[in-house]
C-alpha cells in the first residue's frame, strides 16, 4: 500500500480528511468500454493494471449507469447534467467561469469513429466548453497491419478495400499493427494530455481526456493483440429460445444473425481479442498520464475521474454493439480518485449525470440550478450512502435499474422485467410471472414518476 492510500485510510478511521484543497480536475473517459472489461470489475482476463491501479486508490462505483446508450446523447447528458438535451452550459464552461483552465483532447462531446478521427475534426463539440481543444487524428482501419473484417471472414495485409467511414461492416473490423502504437489516437492523446498537464500545473484545471479505445475499428500493436491468443477466448452462455420473451423492440439491430458473424464462431472470439487487446492499449494511456500527474506533484490537489460513456455487447445473447437497454449496454464503469477521500467499493447507485454536480462540489465550485444529477460526494465519504432509488437510460424506450430490478418498458407497450440479483445474464424475462405483478406496477410508477421528473 503506497503513502497516499494508507494516509486516506488512517484519516477516514480517524474521521478526517487530509488538509489538502482540490484544485483541479482529470477527466478520463473511454468508448464503448463495458464495466466487466476491467480487472477491477471482475475480469479476470483482460490486463487494465493502470486503471487497476486507479481503482485501488480511488472510489469504485459498481452499479453506475448512462443516460444514453449511443455516443452522442450519452455524452452530451454527460456534460451538461441533463437526461436529455443541452440545457444551461456545459461542465467545462461553468468551470471557467469559476477560474478554471478548461481543455478537451480527443473525443469528449460526439465525435464520429473513425470519420472524424480519420479527418481530424471536431464533431459535435461545444466550442464554448474549452479554454483549448485538441484533436488526435489517426488512420484508422487504414493504419497498415494485418487487417480483418470478422463478420465477412476477410483478412488481409493490402490497404485497399477496407471497411471505414459509413460502411456497413466497419464495426467488426479489427488491425494488428507492428510498432508502439504511437501514431494511434490514444497514444497521442495522452502524450498532448501530459504536455497540457506540464504546461498549466501551477493553475487550476479541468482538463478531459477523451480515448477512442475500444470502438471500432479495434485498432492496436501487435504486442497486445498477441497477449490475447483468440482461440482460448470465452464467449458468452447462449440458450435456445433466449429471444422468446424479449419484446421485438428489445432486441438489438445488429445480431449474430444480421451481422453475418454467426457463421464464424472463431471469429467471435477474435472479437473478444481485438476488445480486449484495444482495451489494453487504451489502459496503458490512462498509465502514462497517471505517472505524469504524479512526476508533476499534482495528484494531491487533483480529482481523478475514469469512466465510459456506455458499454457494449460483444455475442451477450447473440447481440452486437450498443443502443439497447440491457445490462451490458446501460452499466458504465466509473471511479473517482480525490484526494481529501479514502479508497473504497460502494454498490450505490448512480448515474453518469451525477459527474458534474459531484466534480462542482469536490473543487468548491457552486452547482448550477439547470443540472438534473446528484452529487456523489456523500457516496465518497460513506460508501453505503444513497443518492436517489434508481438509473434511468434512453433507447428505444426507457430503463429503469434499481438495486435489484432491471425494468424495460418500449412504446408498443413490451416490457421487460429481471431480478438482477438472480439473473444478472438477464435470461428470464418474468414480466408475465403473476408473483411479480406487484414489484411491475411499482416500477412502472418510478419510472413515469422520474420521467415526469425530468421534462
Amino acid at each position: 500500500m503506497n503513502s497516499r492510500c494508507l494516509l486516506l485510510l488512517l484519516c477516514a478511521w480517524a474521521g478526517l480528511a487530509p488538509a489538502q484543497d482540490i484544485r483541479n480536475v482529470l477527466f478520463l473517459i473511454s468508448d464503448d468500454l463495458r464495466a466487466n472489461a476491467l480487472g477491477c470489475y471482475g475480469n479476470a482476463i483482460c490486463a487494465t493494471p493502470n486503471i487497476d491501479r486507479l481503482a485501488r486508490e480511488g472510489m469504485v462505483f459498481e452499479h453506475t449507469y448512462c443516460q444514453g446508450t449511443v455516443c452522442a446523447p450519452s455524452r452530451q447528458s454527460l456534460m451538461y447534467s441533463r437526461y436529455r438535451g443541452d440545457t444551461g452550459h456545459t461542465l467545462g464552461e461553468h468551470f471557467q467561469r469559476h477560474g478554471r483552465y478548461s481543455a478537451r483532447v480527443g473525443k469528449i462531446f460526439h465525435m464520429r469513429v473513425p470519420g472524424d478521427i480519420i479527418a481530424g475534426t471536431d464533431g459535435a463539440d461545444v466550442p464554448a466548453c474549452w479554454t483549448e481543444r485538441f484533436n488526435s487524428p489517426g488512420l484508422e482501419a487504414h493504419t497498415a497491419g494485418d487487417y480483418a473484417c470478422l463478420n465477412l471472414n476477410v483478412f488481409t495485409k493490402e490497404l485497399a478495400h477496407r471497411e471505414s467511414t459509413k460502411m456497413p461492416h466497419r464495426m467488426y473490423v479489427s488491425v494488428q499493427i507492428d510498432g508502439d502504437g504511437s501514431d494511434q489516437p490514444d497514444h497521442k492523446t495522452a502524450t498532448k494530455t501530459i504536455a497540457l498537464l506540464e504546461k498549466h500545473r501551477d493553475r487550476p484545471f479541468f482538463l478531459a481526456a477523451g480515448f477512442v479505445r475500444p470502438h471500432y475499428p479495434m485498432v492496436a500493436p501487435r504486442s497486445t493483440f498477441d497477449a490475447y491468443p483468440w482461440a482460448h477466448m470465452p464467449l458468452p452462455e447462449q440458450r435456445a429460445g433466449d429471444w422468446e420473451d424479449i419484446p421485438p423492440l428489445g432486441i438489438p439491430r445488429s445480431t449474430s444473425a444480421s451481422n453475418g458473424i454467426d457463421r464464424y464462431p472463431d471469429n467471435q472470439k477474435r472479437m473478444w481479442a481485438a476488445y480486449y487487446a484495444t482495451v489494453t492499449f487504451m489502459d496503458a494511456q490512462v498509465g502514462r498520464i497517471l505517472d505524469a500527474l504524479d512526476r508533476l506533484g499534482l495528484r494531491e490537489s487533483t480529482a481523478i475521474v475514469f469512466t465510459s460513456d456506455h458499454g457494449y455487447h460483444l455475442g451477450d445473447h447473440g447481440f452486437w454493439l450498443k443502443g439497447d437497454l440491457h445490462e451490458h449496454v446501460t452499466r458504465v464503469p466509473l471511479i473517482i480518485a480525490a484526494p481529501t477521500y479514502a479508497p473504497g467499493r460502494s454498490k450505490s447507485l448512480t448515474e453518469l449525470v451525477d459527474l458534474y454536480p459531484t466534480l462542482c462540489e469536490l473543487t468548491g465550485i457552486p452547482i448550477p440550478a439547470h443540472v438534473q444529477g446528484k452529487s456523489l460526494v456523500p457516496i465518497l465519504s460513506h460508501p453505503e450512502a444513497r443518492v436517489k432509488d434508481g438509473a434511468l437510460s434512453f433507447a428505444r424506450g426507457h430503463g429503469w435499474r434499481t438495486s435489484q430490478w432491471a425494468y424495460m418498458r418500449y412504446p408498443d407497450g413490451g416490457e421487460e422485467l429481471y431480478h438482477m440479483n438472480q439473473d444478472p445474464d438477464q435470461f428470464t424475462n418474468l414480466v408475465h410471472s403473476q408473483e411479480h405483478q406487484d414489484t411491475i406496477t411499482t416500477l412502472r410508477r418510478a419510472l413515469a414518476e422520474r420521467l415526469q421528473e425530468i421534462e
